[in-house]
């Protein structure tokens, strides 16, 4: 278990902790210390990413877990934000059905032995994504049309990302 992968594990784990700060608002600065957690989190799957390769740290379980972990902490904060009321959950449902379709083109792929790496559109949509997350935790109302923006931004993206990554990794569907 190498520090990239520690680092993994450590983002997965603190999912639950973030989840309880952003559901409670009778605790004090609930959403500041939310938010905190989120960065942290999101802070932490640039630096394992960054570790293994300069580190030459790539694992099976890295290139399985990492991408799991993204998924796990952007779509936990997502449900967790319409339960409260801070987005609608037929975005959600679009960032998150994404995300069920490249899983599905992944295993397809990695059935065949090909592993496909992410593109420049779905690096853009992770930080839009991550982006419109933190907004929605601060929950700011004098930024409220920056954070609406944002949002259609990453909901663009989503779906710009799904479509090229569609096209650049064609999958025989006869076999």
């Amino acid at each position: 278990m190498n520090i990239a992968n520690k680092l993994t594990i450590l983002r997965v784990l603190m999912i639950p902790v973030f989840l309880v700060f952003l559901l409670n608002p009778a605790l004090p600065y609930h959403n500041w210390i939310a938010l905190s957690i989120f960065t942290a989190a999101s802070l932490t799957d640039m630096l394992d990413g960054m570790l293994a390769r300069k580190l030459d740290l790539i694992t099976n379980f890295g290139k399985f877990m990492d991408p799991l972990a993204d998924k796990l902490l952007v779509c936990a904060a997502l449900v967790a934000l319409v339960e409260l009321g801070r987005i609608a959950a037929w975005m959600v449902i679009i960032i998150i059905a994404r995300e069920f379709v490249i899983s599905g083109y992944r295993l397809v792929a990695a059935d065949s032995g090909t592993v496909i790496a992410a593109g420049i559109w779905g690096k853009l949509k992770t930080i839009a994504q991550i982006l419109m997350v933190a907004l929605l935790i601060a929950d700011i109302a004098a930024i409220k049309l920056v954070t609406e923006v944002v949002i259609w931004i990453a909901i663009i993206l989503t779906l710009v990302s799904m479509v090229e990554y569609m096209v650049r990794n064609r999958i025989d569907m006869n076999k």
